[in-house]
């Protein structure tokens, strides 16, 4: 692997075919959870990968037959009780966005078993995505008791339309990777044992097509969110101030006791 990844320790790499990089999310036994460093890097690895002349098209996909649960407990608890780590984190998550975004090489996302939060993200705005028939893609943000940001108020409307998107991001109602295509969420529904070898043939379809043309394609489509820029950041913020408030304590408590959580119906909101 070229010097463009040496520094990086949460998440792998791999070169699968020519002009094709494999990210790859890895957190064994925690369904490859971001933790404070692999949520950093995998809001900058764009940028490397923007200046790296080796890679034409990248495959994101998670280790071990999983995509990613998002971000993990601590980093959450962190975010709830130390403004600098809620500080980084916006940023961190406002970057990993726009840094797919505009990221010059096309992006396909292979979805296995489960797709969350800030690695769900990801995968939402790549280029082109690749579910599994029986993954679960879920939001997660209302369920945690924040609003939802990471770049869901942008482009699940776009990808499916604003009824289903309000329907799936004010429940958190997890979708299928059959469904999801159906709706137009995702682009390809491929079979759970067949999703990394489908990304990867259209990796390959896209690493022997004309570069400039991908690539110029690429970012005039991209112009799409890029005028939903002032919703994203509305949303990013929105999502900021409820990791200081008492909802987002009582949803990641549940989660720790693995329980249904118990909201107050009352909002100052």
């Amino acid at each position: 692997m070229t010097d463009h990844y040496a520094n990086y320790k949460e998440l792998k790499f791999n070169r699968p075919g020519k002009g094709i990089l494999e990210v790859i999310m890895s957190n064994p036994g925690k369904l490859n959870s971001l933790d404070r460093n692999g949520h950093r890097e995998l809001a900058e690895v764009w940028l490397d990968i923007d200046k790296d002349d080796d890679t034409s098209v990248v495959l994101l996909r998670g280790d071990g037959g999983t995509f990613s649960s998002g971000g993990d407990m601590n980093l959450v608890e962190e975010m709830i009780e130390n403004w600098e780590d809620r500080a980084r984190s916006w940023k961190e998550a406002r970057d990993l966005v726009y840094n797919v975004i505009n990221c010059s090489k096309p992006v396909v996302s292979a979805i296995e078993n489960v797709a969350v939060g800030a690695g769900l993200a990801a995968a939402m705005v790549s280029d082109i995505t690749v579910a599994g028939r029986t993954a679960r893609i879920i939001d997660g943000h209302t369920r945690l008791g924040v609003a939802a940001g990471d770049g869901s108020a942008i482009i699940w409307p776009l990808l499916c339309g604003m009824a289903k998107a309000k329907y799936y991001l004010l429940l958190c109602d997890p979708v299928t990777g059959e469904d999801a295509e159906k709706m137009g969420l995702v682009s390809v529904c491929a079979d759970d044992d067949k999703v990394v070898e489908t990304a990867l043939g259209i990796c390959e379809k896209l690493a022997r097509g004309a570069p400039s043309a991908i690539r110029m394609t690429k970012y005039a489509l991209n112009n799409w969110m890029r005028m939903a820029g002032p919703t994203f950041d509305a949303s990013m913020a929105l999502e900021m101030l409820g990791f200081t408030g008492p909802e987002v304590r009582e949803g990641l408590s549940a989660l720790r006791e693995k329980r249904k959580p118990e909201f107050d119906p009352k909002s100052p909101i």
